[in-house]
């Protein structure tokens, strides 16, 4: 992205909203957005074939994995406007366990785009699935819109609760219910 668009767009933006872009808090505004697209958007140069590259087999580990409240922050793809919240994974692994690091470093690849957080959710649980080849999976998402709380029907405390579940977890109520108790403490 260049200076000289990002200057553009902050003069243009300034001027749609009765701005002044000259005045003094905003003359490095372009390059203050220059930065912060770089970490908001850092998932477009990230691939979760990055984030498991290094997996590990060292005994036949057959049991529930867990990882709770991964946090992440994205942006909303209908209004620019960020989400936030918390993703919770579990899996059973079949042949490779990961890195517990790994799985924020996946939330990150997707949530660091514009994003749904439907999209999120979806793409989480595929990539875990495609990288690892667990028995099963699930994911549950929990964020906050601020197109939601800022704007529209400004419902501050609404949340929204996305889960997606692959192989034993769809199959087996018992398996889900065990991961949905792990959540609960």
């Amino acid at each position: 992205m260049s200076a000289e668009f990002l200057n553009r767009f902050v003069k243009e933006l300034s001027e749609y909203i009765g701005e002044n872009a000259e005045r003094e808090g905003l003359r490095k505004t372009p390059k203050r957005l220059e930065e912060a697209f770089q970490t908001l958007y850092s998932g477009y140069s990230k691939t979760p074939q990055e984030v498991f590259a290094s997996t590990f087999c060292e005994i036949p580990y057959n049991e529930m994995i867990v990882i709770k409240n991964i946090e992440f922050y994205s942006m909303c793809e209908h209004h620019l406007l960020p989400f936030f919240g918390h993703i919770s994974i579990g899996y059973i692994p079949r042949e490779k366990i990961a890195g517990i690091s790994d799985f924020a470093k996946l939330v990150e690849v997707f949530a660091r785009r514009l994003q749904t957080q439907e999209n999120l959710t979806y793409e989480v649980i595929e990539n875990l699935i495609q990288e690892l080849n667990p028995k099963g999976a699930m994911v549950v998402c929990e964020a906050t819109h601020l197109c939601m709380v800022m704007r529209g029907v400004e419902k501050k405390s609404a949340t929204l609760l996305t889960s997606a579940v692959r192989g034993i977890f769809k199959e087996d109520s018992k398996t889900r219910t065990e991961f949905l108790a792990h959540l609960r403490h």
